[in-house]
């Protein structure tokens, strides 16, 4: 007669389909964190009451701070380098998508100047980021 203890065969092995799913999770918590916390320049957008965006990944953001100062992705730029940069981008891409932003606290010429010149390059893929209006 066998002991009870004999009736079940021990099964030493290590699951590991728990550990792939939080490395995943991990993973994917980490992806979103990065891509959030690198969004650019901080300024204090207008309110607008719908902003339904649809960005391309090759759309490039020209930024306008408080300050006057004017960005191109991340990179500070004279509206002469700003020119430059976006001729060589509009001469590989035709339909090159621009974001501009601007700090609600600048004046409306700064900003006239950025559209001018991108009217000028015949850039006509084009969207003013804004805040969506809080109810």
């Amino acid at each position: 007669m066998k002991a009870p203890s004999d009736e079940y065969d021990e099964v030493v092995e290590i699951n590991v389909v728990p550990m792939l799913d939080l490395a995943w999770n991990l993973l994917i918590v980490f992806m979103i964190v990065v891509t959030a916390s690198v969004q650019g320049i901080s300024v204090n957008l207008p309110k607008a009451s719908a902003a339904a965006s649809k960005i391309k990944p090759t759309t490039k953001a020209i930024t306008v701070t408080a300050e006057g100062t004017i960005f191109l992705d991340s990179v500070p730029v004279t509206m002469g380098e700003l020119e430059t940069r976006l001729a060589q981008l509009k001469a590989a891409d035709p339909n090159l998508p621009v974001l501009v932003r601007g700090d609600e606290k600048i004046t409306y010429k700064n900003i006239i100047e950025v559209l001018d010149l991108l009217s000028k390059l015949e850039i006509t893929q084009l969207g003013l980021v804004t805040q969506k209006l809080v109810k």
